[in-house]
């Protein structure tokens, strides 16, 4: 056999091992350019009612997590002061800065605004449902690399910080959005290797295909290590707390936004938490299953909950215990330092995801037999390596920094003397205060030569 025959029949071998699912399994032929629009306005209007009530929602929480009512006027337990804020927000006075550049001003919150809402287009909301006498997925639209194009367009959305930080001609907001686009940028490297595990999984980059690989296992359990490590980067992706480092008020008042007023902040504003929702479906897409029913619900009378339109209502259920979790954490964790959250990305975020890559692609390999052998074994192999590498790894990293804080540690003494700078200084934890000999408080006590009768002559 020649070489080229040879290279074809390993190749043969390799390819058939492979699941092939490089095509979507959303099925758009029996949807009209009319239906797409109606599921566009639909996914535009769930955007927006869902931004009225995370607010509200939020403040509630936090509220009572702060022994505080929260908002209880406007409305039915305040369900409407969302909505009132918003329309007090809109009849603000929209003022523009002398020295701003007036074109790309008006353009950043447009693109902020907007690029918010088109990665939601390639998130599957529920399998295929009839609407108006076709069959359609609850989805707008899915192409082979659509988890890419959420990467994208994310990328695309930066370009509306930074302007909106440069063309307000102030300097707050221009150090504002240099903060914020080097921690999106930085948080976004981490996020997309943290979805690599996934794509190995699943064979594929589409999202109909990748929650449709979850129906037997959700790839929170394989891809365990990527989805802390994207949970972590949602929340920098956001900016949000304990990560809103661009919005810190002691530092840069209100960050890149600090010059915008009335519907203009409105789009941030709006964008922000659009943007929550995003990257909380795409978790929920990519790791626990999207629309698919939880594994004992869906095993019920042959899947009776996993079909029709009953994955919106998992899928809902999923995303709002994401954005539980955003307000929990906004209630419950201080801001941190730039430095600390920008070298905890670079240092150890991203060279740990790269390595759990490595690490995933040799367990992948190894249940594909491209080891030989039997499977299980291989499988078993690998996995054992790896657990070695990764103690032996956290073994010498843990010396390391037992031998820098050793190195760098101050000796405190036991003893200290309170008046030694001329100030009372109190004591540490441990020490103990030395006592003022009867010389040193001879001295220190004010002498007089004169008596009160000589004063008063």
């Amino acid at each position: 056999m020649s070489l080229a025959g040879s290279l074809a029949h390993a190749t043969t071998g390799v390819t058939s091992l492979v699941p092939t699912l490089d095509k979507p399994v959303a099925d758009f032929s029996d949807t009209p350019w009319w239906l797409s629009l109606v599921k566009a306005l639909l996914v535009f209007v769930f955007l927006l009612v869902n931004t009225l009530l995370v607010i509200w929602f939020e403040r509630r929480v936090i509220g009572r997590m702060q022994q505080r009512p929260g908002p209880n006027r406007t409305g039915p337990f305040g369900l409407l002061q969302t909505l009132a804020d918003g329309v007090k927000l809109a009849l603000k006075e929209d003022l523009t800065p002398k020295n701003a550049d007036k074109l790309v001003f008006i353009l950043a919150p447009v693109i902020a605004g907007a690029m918010a809402f088109v990665s939601f287009a390639i998130i599957p909301l529920g399998p295929t449902v009839s609407m108006f006498g076709h069959l359609t997925p609850l989805q707008l639209t899915d192409i082979p690399v659509a988890v890419l194009l959420v990467l994208a367009v994310a990328g695309v959305g930066v370009y509306g910080i930074v302007l909106a930080g440069w063309s307000s001609g102030s300097t707050y907001p221009l150090l504002g959005g240099l903060r914020s686009t080097a921690q999106v940028i930085s948080y976004e490297i981490a996020m997309g290797l943290s979805l690599v595990a996934v794509f190995m999984y699943s064979g594929s980059m589409s999202t109909s295909q990748i929650v449709d690989s979850q129906k037997s296992l959700w790839f929170i359990i394989p891809a365990f290590f990527s989805f802390g490590v994207y949970v972590i980067t949602m929340v920098g992706e956001t900016n949000r707390l304990p990560f809103d480092l661009a919005e810190g008020e002691g530092e840069l008042t209100g960050g890149f936004h600090t010059e915008y007023s009335s519907l203009k902040f409105a789009m941030f504003f709006l964008g922000e938490y659009v943007n929550m929702f995003t990257v909380s479906a795409l978790a929920t897409t990519m790791f626990l299953g999207g629309w698919q029913a939880p594994p004992g619900i869906a095993a019920i009378n042959d899947g009776m909950f996993n079909h029709g339109w009953w994955g919106l209502l998992w899928f809902v259920v999923k995303l709002w215990l994401f954005m539980f979790f955003f307000v929990w954490l906004r209630g419950s964790l201080p801001r941190v330092r730039y430095d600390q959250f920008m070298r905890f990305g670079w240092k150890f975020l991203i060279p740990v995801t790269l390595a759990w890559v490595v690490a995933v692609a040799f367990i992948r390999g190894a249940q594909l037999s491209f080891f030989g052998g039997n499977t299980r074994t291989a499988t078993l192999i690998v996995v054992g390596v790896i657990a070695v590498v990764a103690l032996a790894a956290a073994w010498v990293w843990d010396g390391r920094r037992a031998e820098k804080e050793r190195t760098s540690r101050v000796e405190v003494p036991e003893e200290i003397d309170p008046f030694a700078g001329g100030y009372p200084v109190p004591p540490l934890p441990g020490q103990r205060l030395r006592e003022p000999s009867l010389q040193v408080a001879a001295t220190a006590a004010p002498t007089s030569t004169t008596t009160p009768e000589a004063n008063r002559g």
